[in-house]
């Protein structure tokens, strides 16, 4: 590399870090939605229909990156939450982002804390194919309760054995010349997993890790 290349490549340096391999996960975004109720905030869920991906879980609304039609995934997190409540994005004032979070299961969330201007959740016109129902719980709920904390161990497989008893190789260790030790499964870090107890429902997983770096930066003296 001479130096008029070096010059060209430190002008396209991100300028703010990113996830290098991002579009090889599940990229989805979602709203955190905030509802004034007798004057005090509270997040507003989804309940997913049973007949969709994931079925009856608690959510926020939002869903899957469509690079063919939202130029970014803010764009991704109101068009779906239009689409889901029937919610018109003049009713809906974004007042910041999250971090990008990044599951063990080959998710990215990006995430942005919006408020909705709705003077009660019966008024909203939900899509019943994707949402069974929607709720709402005071924000102050959660900031004096502790979600429970558990763990889950993922492993690594270069292998498996498929339905018709068929083996896969998906990393060819042998056929590459790497250790053998690589064709063996490999435990990876253990991953928190929180759950909120609510009078509703149970909130878990990804939506309870937002709900939990929300209350941390509200509780923040920074």
């Amino acid at each position: 590399m001479e130096n008029n290349q070096l010059n060209e490549f430190v002008k396209k340096l991100p300028k703010t870090p990113g996830i290098i391999g991002k579009d090889e996960y599940f990229n989805s975004a979602v709203l955190i939605p905030l509802v004034l109720i007798d004057n005090e905030y509270h997040f507003l869920f989804e309940k997913r229909a049973a007949s969709i991906r994931q079925g009856g879980e608690i959510c926020f609304p939002g869903g899957e990156y469509d690079e063919k039609t939202d130029k970014d995934f803010l764009e991704t997190a109101i068009r779906e939450t239009e689409e889901e409540l029937g919610l018109d994005r003049k009713q809906i004032k974004i007042l910041g982002s999250m971090h990008t979070f990044l599951g063990p299961m080959g998710v990215t969330v990006d995430s942005f804390v919006a408020l909705f201007d709705i003077k009660k959740i019966e008024d909203l016109d939900i899509d019943k194919n994707e949402v069974e129902k929607v709720f709402t719980v005071p924000v102050s709920f959660f900031e004096k309760n502790q979600p429970d904390e558990y763990k889950i161990r993922l492993e690594m497989h270069s292998q498996y054995v498929n339905d018709k008893g068929e083996k896969i190789d998906l990393f060819p260790v042998e056929q590459i010349g790497l250790p053998a030790k690589y064709s063996k499964p490999r435990s990876g870090k253990s991953h928190k997993v929180y759950v909120y107890q609510t009078k509703p429902d149970i909130i878990w997983g990804i939506t309870a890790a937002l709900i939990r770096e929300v209350i941390g930066k509200i509780n923040s003296e920074l």
